[in-house]
């Protein structure tokens, strides 16, 4: 049987060290290595969605890989590519650190400096225990599978731009057009999800905080399913309590709901943390909402300039979407623009928070009207971002499952409905 080995090892000097000895292995077929968590991940995403049987058996993940620590991407993989034997490069050898890698999910340990008959024996471990998983994988359903959904995350440039009603309208818009949704709140301190969907669930976030090894079971019991068919992960009741949730445990959670929705949506709100923090720096798009005015507009500018300082995310991968925008505001989308250096949503949300109130007071955000140009809008977006699937025939005509809200440009004054034409 040949070994497919994939090596992360961010090192130039070391990745030629472990392609060298690689080579020399019986049966080895080394990839050429990749060299960050990014990269790595990406890469197994793209093998998984071809075929289960396009992934390596083993990946080797060097102590030194970045941006994302050693053991907080080996539990990655392990959750997302549960197919896949991981094994730690390292020059700690210490009962400490080989539990800690047990524990994220590693299937062996190797010592620097790298020796032929370790490597040959934790390799050929890793191997045969990922032909036996694969073998048996299709057997039972209680696994994560595949490649993952597409994450997006909401952040808010301060309090009050609308950070939340964004949020759920692109689940909203995502679920109505067939895809699998989760909805997170991850505003952990004043997160407002389950008053805006009318949810009154006793688990929250933190639930999963302390769990080491995230089961479908364990995930699905702190997972809400509203009557909307998005599944809801709410942040806790008592704000104090989202200290508990820590990067690394956003890592993990992200990780596991990603891999069982089609669609994750993870609103930040406007205060950072090390949880949020992290979820921003693994999301697919990170949304910015800022409104057309100079506080929020600074506010925003804050946040990007912050962003980029910690490493979490450069401005040029953050997506702006301007709220309550007016056409006759003295700041544009534009200049917003040039002023943060992101990208701009080439959809605009307009200002109307008369349609919303009763909405929100009633916390019946899922039955806004169909003609709120709000939520035109903002599934406007969601199309735009591609997080709906359009039916085959007519797309962008078809009216959705569970709702008659278009996704779609907002129609022009005059323009006749269903025809495309004005007058």
């Amino acid at each position: 049987m040949t070994t497919r080995i994939l090596p992360a090892v961010g090192e130039a000097d070391a990745a030629r060290s472990v392609t060298t000895l690689l080579s020399q292995l019986p049966d080895a077929e080394p990839a050429v290595p990749v060299g960050d968590s990014t990269q790595l991940i990406d890469t197994l995403a793209r093998l998984a969605g071809e075929s289960l049987d396009e992934l390596p058996e083993v990946v080797l993940v060097h102590e030194r890989i970045g941006p994302v620590p050693a053991l907080e991407l080996i539990r990655e993989v392990s959750l997302r590519f549960p197919a896949v034997g991981v094994v730690l490069i390292t020059a700690d050898a210490s009962p400490t650190l080989f539990s800690a890698a047990m524990d994220s999910g590693a299937r062996g340990l190797v010592t620097l400096p790298l020796g032929y008959e370790e490597l040959v024996n934790r390799v050929q471990s890793a191997a045969q225990w990922s032909v036996g998983v694969r073998r048996h994988l299709g057997a039972g359903g209680d696994v994560f599978t595949g490649p993952g959904g597409t994450v997006v995350t909401v952040s808010g440039a301060k309090g009050g731009v609308g950070t939340t009603v964004a949020a759920v309208q692109l689940a909203l818009a995502a679920q109505a057009s067939g895809r699998t949704v989760a909805l997170v709140d991850m505003d952990l301190q004043s997160g407002d999800i389950a008053s805006y969907l009318d949810v009154q669930f006793r688990r929250s976030i933190v639930d999963l905080a302390a769990i080491s090894d995230i089961s479908p079971r364990v995930l699905a019991d702190a997972v809400f399913s509203h009557s909307t068919g998005i599944a809801l992960l709410l942040a806790p009741g008592e704000g104090e309590r989202g200290e508990e949730v820590s990067d690394r445990a956003a890592r993990q959670i992200v990780s596991a709901l990603r891999s069982r929705y089609e669609i994750l949506i993870i609103d930040c709100g406007a205060q950072m943390s090390g949880a949020n923090a992290a979820a921003i720096e693994m999301a697919d798009t990170a949304l910015l909402v800022t409104t057309p005015d100079v506080v929020a507009v600074r506010g925003a500018k804050r946040i990007v300039r912050m962003w980029d300082r910690l490493q979490i995310r450069k401005a040029e991968e953050t997506t702006t979407v301007v709220n309550r925008f007016n056409r006759n505001t003295e700041i544009q989308p534009a200049l917003i623009q040039k002023i943060t250096g992101t990208r701009l949503a080439a959809t605009s949300v307009p200002a109307n928070f008369k349609e919303l109130q009763s909405a929100v007071d009633a916390g019946r955000m899922h039955e806004l009207d169909q003609k709120s140009v709000v939520k035109q809008a903002l599934w406007a977006l969601a199309g735009e971002l591609g997080l709906v699937k359009l039916p085959a025939a007519q797309p962008g005509r078809e009216k959705y499952r569970g709702d008659r809200g278009s996704i779609g440009r907002p129609r022009r004054r005059g323009e006749i409905a269903g025809r495309g034409r004005t007058d």
